[in-house]
């Protein structure tokens, strides 16, 4: 780790200028990853400026509109316990707690966990070219060992994926980014938030140099009657997704009037089809037609040397989490899904 100045800001607004005074500031709120990335030399910082006492975007609140506000600085666990987002947004509130451990949960915030970064072997490998963390030098994954790595929305640039489990909640609920930055506030769609690497995979999100999340909106639709989130992973506890998914349905009789279905562990961002989902929209909710959809959203995968399986394991999981989502007393500890 290199030698830094620490500094509190007041401020959210403080906390801006401080970091576009000078170009080796970076903020700090839970630390969950940027201390790593700080430890293991993957980032430095001149300038650490902490904004966890400006006493602002801490709380979550309901909208005008009917939704519900995260500020940024909420931990993620006090954001999955929220009672408003389990009646409510359940499957947000089970993205997060299949995320990480406890420990790390109540550190972690909003803000930040949008900010992760990929847990990519050679991202982590200083040794290792990687245009994720040094542009221009390859990307070591694609002839490398690339089992946890993306099918979906690569090039040939980066075929990491994207690791937050509360992302592909807010991605399957059409959540919006606030943001606040030198040129004023902003709101952003969720799936313009994220990017796919393409040719300059060192960038991870569409924020503008400067910028700070400030909150997320959720939607008045929580789809709380029908959602399941499923975690596919090599151990049962704090391990990444191989496949994850997030399902929220709206049904009338056994006719499904919407459809939400967000995967994670497969591509760059968090990944949805909606052509997939306008499939659903008017058919019975059946396994035949999960199984179709799930083939829609897998049109186009790329499978690389070690990560074939992804694409059945990702079309199965799509047809089982679609499954639960309609009995989601089939998530309880014991209970055995009809799949």
């Amino acid at each position: 780790m290199n030698n830094f100045e620490y500094r509190r800001a007041g401020s959210f607004d403080e906390a801006i200028s401080q970091l576009t005074a000078a170009k080796g500031t970076q903020v700090v709120a839970g630390g969950t990853n940027i201390l790593d990335l700080l430890k293991y030399f993957l980032t430095s910082a001149d300038t650490l400026v902490d904004i966890n006492h400006t006493g602002s975007h801490q709380g979550i609140t309901e909208t005008e509109s009917g939704g519900l506000r995260l500020g940024a600085l909420a931990t993620n666990a006090d954001t999955a316990y929220h009672p408003l987002v389990g009646s409510r947004y359940p499957l947000l509130s089970r993205s997060i707690l299949a995320g990480a451990s406890a420990q790390i949960r109540n550190m972690a915030t909003n803000g930040g966990n949008l900010l992760q970064r990929t847990r990519c072997y050679y991202f982590y490998d200083a040794s290792s070219p990687c245009n994720k963390r040094e542009p221009g030098t390859g990307c070591s994954a694609i002839p490398g060992y690339n089992r946890i790595m993306a099918i979906l929305g690569t090039s040939e640039h980066c075929i990491a994926v994207y690791p937050s489990d509360m992302s592909v909640g807010l991605a399957a609920l059409d959540a919006v980014v606030n943001v606040n930055g030198p040129q004023g506030v902003r709101s952003i769609p969720f799936p313009e938030f994220h990017r796919l690497p393409g040719e300059t995979p060192h960038l991870d999100n569409n924020l503008q140099y400067g910028e700070l999340i400030t909150s997320i909106d959720l939607p008045q639709k929580g789809f709380s009657e029908n959602y399941s989130y499923l975690k596919l992973r090599d151990r049962n506890s704090y391990a990444f997704a191989l496949v994850s998914i997030a399902t929220g349905l709206e049904l009338d009789g056994d006719i499904i009037t919407d459809a939400r279905i967000a995967l994670g562990g497969v591509a760059h961002k968090p990944w949805r089809n909606v052509e997939a989902e306008q499939f659903l929209t008017g058919k019975p909710a059946v396994r035949e037609n999960f199984a179709a959809c799930a083939d829609i959203i897998l049109q186009g995968a790329v499978p690389y040397k070690y990560n074939s399986f992804k694409i059945e394991l990702a079309k199965r999981a799509i047809v089982r989490n679609c499954i639960m989502a309609l009995d989601p007393s089939s998530q309880l500890p014991g209970a055995q899904p009809s799949v």
